[in-house]
């Protein structure tokens, strides 16, 4: 088995909060942190400490406004973050097929 693909792992995709949010910013053009938060089933704080660190990494950006008098914060991919994202996933089909069993 060769280790090399494994290493080149985006390490802040990886995570499996930022991997969740990352797919489900890339299966729509955006979403309200209500709804992530919702669907992932995490705590506010725990979303915004993942949303910052892939905000910071340059992957997605966030929207913020008022509907109803009560904010309303919204994220997308940016392109850098759709770019990493097919990568990773790209990369991890590369290390599925190098180690799928031989039949």
């Amino acid at each position: 088995m060769n280790p090399e693909p494994f290493l080149q792992l985006d390490r802040v995709i990886h995570e499996k909060g930022r991997l969740a949010i990352m797919s489900m910013l890339a299966a729509s053009p955006e979403l309200s942190f209500i709804e992530m938060r919702d669907a992932l089933n995490m705590t506010d704080g725990n979303l915004t400490t993942h949303i910052r660190t892939l905000q910071e990494s340059g992957y997605i950006s966030i929207s913020k406004s008022y509907q109803n008098n009560r904010p309303h914060t919204t994220c997308s991919l940016t392109p850098s973050g759709k770019k990493a994202f097919t990568g990773y996933i790209n990369l991890l089909e590369q290390i599925i097929q190098q180690n799928k069993p031989k039949q």
